[in-house]
């Protein structure tokens, strides 16, 4: 297999070698969007990873904790909020790419 870099919620990223991907009992040389692979990873215990971490060729993303963006909130009318955002109230976006 492949050094792959495990990216993301940490300050710094870690290069690991990726032993085995593995979907239903299977080993496989690549996993797909949607799968649920297992991913046995050289030297790396469990809680040496978090959800939300990406496995990636090493040097091909930028992990970022900051961005910039415009909401727009439906009203009532159109199917969304009837009460005010209060003091406090902290909201879920979830963000993909198109």
């Amino acid at each position: 297999m492949k050094k792959k870099e495990i990216v993301g919620i940490r300050e710094t990223s870690k290069k690991k070698l990726v032993l085995e991907l593995r979907c239903l009992e299977k080993i496989l040389d690549e996993g797909k969007a949607g799968e649920n692979v297992g991913i046995l990873l050289r030297g790396t215990e469990r809680d040496g990873v978090e959800r939300g971490q990406v496995l990636a060729k090493p040097g091909s993303i930028t992990p970022h904790t900051k961005f910039e963006a415009q909401i727009y909130v439906l009203t009532k009318e159109e199917g969304g909020r009837h009460t005010p955002f209060f003091k406090g109230y902290r909201p879920q976006f979830y963000v993909r790419k198109n």
